[in-house]
């Protein structure tokens, strides 16, 4: 314990290894120079959705306007961020970290965030993880006595801690729980850093959620100040901003601005994206979606989204990331395989065609898919930050066109919302943040599209395509046809919590309710 700082999670081996001293004393000092902002701008995204509420639309900020018309760019980039073409995701999780550095992909985000479920213990073992895969001393046994162990070359290693909104309930201070952004931040600067420059790498982050350049002003000002404090030098520390938030699309200029001196990239985080803009119009019956299926990414706002992104990166000199491959290969059904395969090669040529340097997987099978499509356009060259895009031009209103030629809403999609959104509660309770449901691989962006969809549907008296309305009973008529065909260790906790999620008050996060029933 250091200072006012306590901690009231469980005790370990890893625990004791990881909470040192002088590493709580860090996150004390960050807890006590931030926390304020923090909290003052989670009440700003409360203030905005009001007026969400009341119709105001999203619109490029009148204040900015200097710094989207001005000429800088972004600091240049690390010999390691060069080349980005395939990156793979997954939770800070032993044996899944082994797979995805071993992948042959080039980055590895290794993550704090949607696909972990955040429990004290996979914290901590994560911070375990992380240090022992720098070290390369990382290795597992199954408990079938199968032994993994990192090859001889490996991913660059990126991590995505916690977004502002989410605490960490087991370490307080003065009583009040730490952010979990700057206690997975803090831990890993502390134990890492200088070992990551000794190796030729560094610190390199994934930032989740933002909704303002004022959030990532924040973000830039905690690297900043943790960068002097561990001695090491401005400019060390590389960020990659998720814009997967639709304020984030009217601010991405501003965003990289902000994070001029530390900034990588910007990847489109599309299914947290489509969340997003389903949470700030729940309101709205004329913006309501259809069925999530019928989302595809050539739909006018996620097309309009890619391409300013695309475009906004390289005219700054950062590099542009393309969305999630969530597909997991079956081996015993190759129909399902070359169907879901032929779909991930379209994706992944759309995203190279517009522009885009890397794209995301999640499975270690499909790195060699992606990859060969770069591979194919992008030739000898690291990435296309020389194509400006200039023809594009994307106006506020192009954003937020949610038309959706043919769309509809249905039983099948009602329902698929329904058993996803129960599978992966179910398994995030029990710990597992990252859960194969339907040959996806899925993370709490599912889960949230699929209940923020019901809640909005429900809301606003939608009309499936048979002219039924959709209404409580109808939800929970389907939700228990849904659960006669699960299974699982804490279905009837999160069927409540669905049902809450649904009938209740609009929750920002679904997993801020959850969290409270983690250990």
């Amino acid at each position: 314990m250091a200072g006012s700082i306590k901690v009231i999670g469980a005790s370990s081996a890893a625990s004791e290894q990881v909470l040192s001293r002088e590493a709580l004393a860090l996150i004390e000092e960050l807890h006590g120079k931030f926390e304020a902002r923090r909290q003052e701008l989670l009440q700003r995204r409360a203030v905005r959705q009001k007026e969400f509420d009341k119709g105001v639309m999203p619109a490029f900020l009148d204040e900015t306007k200097s710094v989207r018309e001005g000429k800088w760019q972004v600091a240049a980039c690390p010999p390691d961020l060069q080349k980005r073409r395939v990156e793979i995701t997954g939770p800070v999780e032993r044996k899944m970290m082994i797979n995805a550095l071993n992948s042959g992909a080039q980055m590895f985000m290794a993550d704090f965030e949607d696909s972990l479920s955040p429990t004290w213990n996979n914290i901590i073992d994560g911070q375990v993880n992380l240090s022992d895969a720098i070290r390369k001393t990382i290795s597992f046994t199954s408990p079938e006595g199968k032994s993994y162990k990192l090859g001889e070359k490996t991913a660059t290693l990126i991590v995505r801690p916690r977004g502002w909104h989410l605490p960490e309930r087991h370490v307080t201070v003065a009583g009040t729980p730490v952010s979990g952004s700057l206690f997975d931040f803090g831990l890993y600067m502390f134990r890492n850093a200088a070992e990551l420059l000794k190796r030729g790498s560094g610190p390199y982050f994934y930032l989740p959620k933002m909704e303002s350049h004022l959030e990532a002003r924040l973000w830039n000002d905690v690297f900043v100040f943790t960068q002097e404090k561990l001695g090491i030098p401005k400019g060390t520390i590389r960020a990659t901003v998720l814009i997967e938030t639709l304020p984030a699309a009217f601010e991405i200029d501003e965003i990289l601005y902000e994070l001029r001196d530390h900034m990588s990239g910007c990847n489109a985080g599309r299914w947290d994206y489509i969340f997003s803009l389903i949470k700030k119009f729940r309101n709205r019956r004329d913006l309501a979606l259809p069925d999530r299926g019928q989302v595809g990414m050539t739909v006018p706002f996620l097309r309009a989204y890619t391409e300013l992104l695309v475009q906004t990166c390289h005219k700054r000199g950062a590099h542009a990331m393309g969305g999630m491959a969530p597909f997991i290969p079956n081996r015993k059904n190759p129909e399902i395989n070359e169907a879901a395969l032929a779909k991930v090669r379209e994706d992944k040529e759309r995203e190279v065609k517009d522009g885009f340097d890397g794209t995301w997987v999640a499975h270690p099978d499909l790195v060699p898919t992606a990859m060969e499509i770069f591979d194919r356009i992008l030739g000898d060259k690291p990435h296309q930050k020389e194509r400006k895009r200039e023809e594009v031009h994307v106006e506020a209103r192009q954003l937020v066109d949610t038309r959706v030629e043919g769309g509809k809403v249905t039983e099948a999609g009602i329902r698929n919302d329904i058993s996803v959104a129960l599978q992966y509660i179910d398994a995030w309770l029990r710990g597992n943040g990252a859960v194969a449901i339907f040959n996806l691989m899925e993370d709490a962006a599912t889960a949230e599209i699929s209940r923020a969809q019901l809640w909005q549907w429900r809301k606003n008296g939608t009309k499936l395509d048979d002219g039924r309305t959709f209404d409580k009973a109808m939800y929970e008529r389907f939700r228990d046809d849904e659960l006669k065909k699960l299974s699982g260790g804490r279905l009837a906790e999160a069927t409540k919590l669905l049902d809450g999620l649904v009938e209740g008050d609009f929750v920002d996060f679904l997993t801020l309710p959850a969290y409270g029933l983690l250990e």
